[in-house]
């Protein structure tokens, strides 16, 4: 699901990439560059989250279970707004433009990895009993993702799961219909910095991480500066480039009909 979402999220970004002139070469290889980086700083802060327990054990570090982890999103993010940052600069691509580009194929990557994340019962939510609760039976979700069986449970993949995609659909469709450079990249770090924010009440699995004296998880710190950071880009409205476009231009009317 990891790998169908990079596929989908990028394909959305090559049809924006080219409505606003940007190079699909270079694209590609940002493209690229985001979902490695992004595998690594899951990973990264996965690790980082549960270091007491990988501490005990190193051999979990390379463990099955934890090749298979998705990791953290938002150190993915993290990560991948670094690297993809510095090949931007390296590339001279405008950052902000190609930000815009590129957040609502996150959005859609997000959304089809966290199915993935209900298929293995990892990312599971708290114990409850509200009609749409999801019970595991499967022992290989309790076996390697630590899923409690036979216990109803908060569906937390699939909140996040319809949450992206509705984040999808609002950013392809504000894209080309933006005012000003990093409108869209700042409203997606809002928005899912809120969604991921309220998320995390509902989570029921382990190593969320504490901060601030256990006031909120690392996640919820880290939701929190996406918030800051979005409205800082967003308040900027930085004047729109010049670029060349394959928009579909108007139809002009013939000179006898103007007659």
């Amino acid at each position: 699901m990891a790998a169908l979402g990079m596929v989908f999220g990028l394909t959305a970004v090559f049809r924006l990439a080219r409505f606003r002139g940007l190079d699909p070469e270079k694209m590609w290889n940002l493209g690229g560059t985001a979902a490695f980086s992004g595998i690594i700083g899951s990973k990264l802060l996965m690790l980082l989250v549960d270091w007491r327990e990988y501490l005990a054990e190193p051999r979990l570090i390379f463990s099955t279970a934890t090749l298979q982890s998705g990791g953290v999103f938002s150190g993915g993010l993290l990560l991948a707004i670094v690297c993809t940052w510095w090949y931007m600069r390296r590339e001279k691509i405008p950052f902000l433009t190609a930000s815009d580009v590129f957040a609502p194929g996150v959005a859609l990557g997000h959304a089809l990895g966290r199915i993935g994340c209900l298929a293995a019962g990892c990312c599971y939510g708290r114990e409850t009993h509200v009609p749409w609760a999801v019970t595991f039976h499967n022992s290989w979700a309790g076996e390697f993702s630590g899923t409690p069986l036979n216990r109803p449970l908060h569906p937390t993949q699939l909140y996040e799961f319809v949450a992206e995609l509705i984040n999808f659909a609002f950013l392809y469709w504000l894209c080309k219909r933006k005012k000003f450079e990093g409108q869209i990249i700042a409203l997606f770090m809002i928005v899912y910095g809120i969604e991921r924010y309220v998320f995390e009440f509902f989570r029921g699995d382990p190593g969320r991480g504490e901060v601030l004296g256990g006031i909120m998880s690392g996640t919820q710190l880290i939701a929190l500066g996406l918030v800051v950071s979005g409205f800082i880009i967003y308040l900027r409205k930085t004047p729109l480039r010049s670029f060349g476009t394959t928009a579909s231009p108007k139809r002009e009317t013939p000179t006898a009909l103007q007659a």
